[in-house]
C-alpha cells in the first residue's frame, strides 16, 4: 500500500471520528429548558385557538397560565398561502433549536413535531379537497356529540357553552363558503352523499325536544351548585339557543347543501380530479403515518390477508385431522359472552391484560349510548378522549344499532376500551409526556392499535383456541378488502361496479352493502386505511422486535416500549422502539 494511500485512510479515519464526535454532542441542559419553553408557548397558543379543543384538552386552563380566552368555536379557512407561510415560519422557528443537544424525550417531540410540520406543509396547498362535511366523521355529526359532552366544571363552563350555541350559525356559515368554493373548483362532493348529509341534518333536527342537547344540558346543570332559579334560567337560555341558533344553522347547511347538491363533477375516487392522486398520496401518509408508498401498502395488505387465510385453511385441517366438525367452531357461542353489560365486559378485558401488557392506570369509564334516531348516523362506538389532566374520567359511547350481537359488542370494547383507545390513552397520559404531543395527532397510531387490540380481545373472550383464530383471522381479512378497496376507488379509479365485481369475488354479494361501503369510502378517502394499515404496521413492528430482541422478547417489553412512546408516524416509532431513536 502505498504511503499516500495510507495517509489518506487515516485522514478518512480521523475525519469519520471527528463526524462521530460531532453528532454525538452532548445534551444541553440550557438548550433543552429553552426547548420546553418553546413547546409550552406553542401548546398554549395551539390549544386557545378555539374554546371546544381548549376544555376537551384541559379541565384547568389557569394551571397552564390560560386564562381569559375568548369563547369561539373557531374558523374554516381556504387562505392556502396564509396556511403555508404560517407553517413555513413555525418550521423555522423549530429548526432555530439544536436538535442534537436535546434528551431523548424532547428529541422525540422534536421529530415528531418536525414530521407532523412537514406534512401540514405538504397537504396545505391542497385545503379545498379536505371534507368537513364527511359521513360519520364529519362537523354535522360529531359537533352535537362533542356539546353534549361538553363538561361544567363551573357555572363560567356553563354559560361559555351557551355562547358556543349561539355561535354555531356564524361557524356553519365559514363551513358553507368552504363548500361553495369546493364547488367553484369543481371540487364539491358526490351528490348521493350531499343527499345522505341532509337526509343526516334533518333528522338530527326532526328530533325536536327529544334532541339530547336538551337533555344533556339539564344532566350536566344538576352537578353545579347554583340556587334553582338560575338553573331555571340557564335551563331556559339553553332551549332557545337551540331553537333559536343551532336548529336554524342546520337548515342553513341543507339549504347550502341542496343548491350545491349537483355542482359535483365527480362521483368516483379521487384519481378523477386534477391532482387527485397526488392529494390522496398526501391523504394516506397523513391518515396511516406509514411512510409506504400506495403499491407497497398495497403489496403488505395482499401478504397480511395471503397470511390470513394460510392460517384459516391450517386451523380447519387441524380440525378436520382430529375428526371434529367444522359448523360448532364456525358458528361461536355468543351466549359465553358476558352477557350485554358493557361494565363487566370491560372488567373481563382488563383482567385479561395480565401478562401480555403494563399494569393499566385507575380510569373510571362511563358508558352512554347514541339516540335512537342518530344511529344510523354515528360510528357503532367511539371513544372520548378526555382532558391530559382530567384523564381518569373516560367515556364510551355505544351505538346499539350497529351491534347484532355480544361478540361484536365484546371486540368493540376491546377497540374503545382495555386494551385500545381508553387503555393507550391512560396509560401514556401516566407518563407525563410534552403537552404538546396531545395536539399531535397520529390516526394510524391510534386505531392501529385500537385495531390491534380488537384482534387480540378474540383470543381474550370465551372461545374456543380454533373459534378465536378463525374469527380474529377472518376479521382482519374483511379490514384488509376494505383496504383494498380504498386504494382501488381512489388510486385506481374503479367504479361502483368495479368495487362490486371486486367484493365478489371474495364471496361478498350483498349489493346494498357494497354500495354503502362504496359511498363511504368516497366520502371518507384513507379512512378505513388507518384502522387496517396501522394494524398491519404494528404486526410488521412486532416481527422486527421479535428478530432484534430474540429470547429478551415478550410481549409485555413490546407493549411498554409502543405506549411509552406514544401516537406517533411509524419510521420514528419503529426508531424509538427498537432503541435506534
Amino acid at each position: 500500500m502505498s504511503k499516500k494511500r495510507t495517509i489518506f485512510i487515516l485522514l478518512a479515519a480521523s475525519s469519520l471520528l471527528l463526524l462521530s464526535v460531532l453528532l454525538l454532542k452532548p445534551v444541553s441542559r440550557s438548550e433543552n429548558k429553552k426547548f420546553k419553553g418553546y413547546t409550552a408557548e406553542l401548546f398554549c397558543q395551539e390549544v386557545s385557538s378555539n374554546t371546544i379543543s381548549l376544555h376537551y384538552t384541559l379541565k384547568d386552563p389557569a394551571s397552564y397560565g390560560i386564562e381569559n380566552v375568548p369563547v369561539s368555536l373557531g374558523t374554516v379557512s381556504t387562505d392556502t398561502d396564509s396556511m403555508c407561510a404560517s407553517v413555513e415560519n413555525a418550521l423555522a422557528l423549530l429548526h432555530s433549536y439544536d436538535r442534537g443537544r436535546l434528551s431523548r424525550e424532547n428529541g422525540l417531540t422534536y421529530d415528531i413535531l418536525e414530521h407532523h410540520l412537514n406534512n401540514l406543509l405538504k397537504e396545505a396547498p391542497y385545503a379545498l379537497y379536505e371534507e368537513p362535511l364527511s359521513p360519520l366523521t364529519g362537523t354535522q355529526s360529531q359537533l352535537p356529540v362533542l356539546l353534549s359532552e361538553y363538561r361544567f366544571y363551573s357555572a363560567d363552563d356553563c354559560r361559555d357553552y351557551l355562547t358556543l350555541l349561539t355561535q354555531i350559525p356564524e361557524y356553519f356559515r365559514s363551513i358553507i363558503e368552504f363548500e361553495y368554493a369546493k364547488s367553484n373548483a369543481g371540487l364539491f362532493m358526490a351528490s348521493y352523499n350531499a343527499e345522505k348529509l341532509i337526509e343526516e341534518c334533518r333528522t338530527f333536527m326532526q328530533m325536536g325536544e327529544n334532541n339530547y342537547l336538551y337533555s344533556s344540558f339539564e344532566e350536566r346543570l344538576k352537578e353545579l351548585d347554583l340556587p334553582e332559579s338560575e338553573k331555571t334560567r340557564l335551563t331556559e337560555q339553553n332551549r332557545n339557543n337551540i331553537k333559536d341558533c343551532v336548529f336554524p344553522a342546520y337548515q342553513e347547511l341543507i339549504d347550502a347543501v341542496t343548491e350545491l347538491k349537483d355542482t359535483g363533477k365527480n362521483s368516483c375516487g379521487l384519481c378523477y380530479l386534477p391532482k387527485g392522486t397526488e392529494y390522496y398520496e398526501l391523504t394516506v401518509k397523513g391518515q396511516t403515518g406509514s411512510s409506504r408508498t400506495i403499491p407497497e401498502l398495497r403489496t403488505l395488505t395482499l401478504s397480511q390477508m395471503s397470511e390470513d387465510a394460510a392460517k384459516v385453511q391450517e386451523v380447519l385441517a387441524s380440525i378436520s385431522e382430529n375428526g371434529s366438525g367444522t359448523s360448532g367452531i364456525i358458528d361461536a357461542d355468543t351466549s359465553l359472552i358476558p352477557g350485554s353489560d358493557p361494565e363487566k365486559i370491560l372488567t373481563s378485558l382488563r383482567k385479561g391484560l395480565d401478562n401480555a401488557f403494563p399494569e393499566s392506570p385507575n380510569a373510571d369509564v362511563q358508558i352512554k349510548y347514541v339516540q335512537k334516531s342518530m344511529e344510523d348516523y354515528l360510528s357503532p362506538a367511539f371513544y372520548m378522549i378526555p382532558a391530559i389532566d382530567d384523564a381518569e374520567n373516560n367515556v364510551i359511547y355505544i351505538n346499539e344499532g350497529r351491534m347484532p350481537d355480544n361478540l361484536t359488542l365484546f371486540t368493540t370494547l376491546a377497540h374503545e376500551g382495555y386494551p385500545g383507545h381508553l387503555y393507550q390513552t391512560t396509560y401514556y397520559a401516566a407518563t407525563d409526556p410534552d403537552p404538546l404531543r396531545s395536539l399531535l395527532s397520529f390516526g394510524g397510531y391510534t386505531e392501529g392499535w385500537a385495531t390491534y387490540s380488537e384482534m387480540m380481545s378474540y383470543y381474550l373472550a370465551p372461545l374456543s383456541d380454533e373459534q378465536a383464530a378463525l374469527m380474529q383471522h377472518n376479521s382482519s381479512v374483511i379490514l384488509g378488502l376494505y383496504a383494498l378497496a380504498d386504494m382501488g376507488i381512489h388510486y385506481d379509479g374503479w367504479t361502483l361496479l368495479d368495487t362490486v365485481a371486486f367484493f365478489r369475488d371474495y364471496g361478498i354479494t350483498d349489493t346494498g352493502t357494497i354500495e354503502e361501503i362504496y359511498n363511504l369510502i368516497i366520502g371518507d378517502p384513507g379512512n378505513y386505511l388507518k384502522y387496517y394499515i396501522g394494524y398491519v404496521e404494528f404486526l410488521e413492528l412486532k416481527k422486527e422486535a421479535i428478530k432484534k430482541w430474540g429470547d429478551g422478547f415478550s410481549q409485555e417489553r413490546f407493549h411498554k416500549a409502543v405506549l411509552e412512546t406514544g401516537p406517533a408516524p411509524f419510521d420514528i416509532l419503529k426508531e424509538y422502539v427498537l432503541g435506534t431513536g
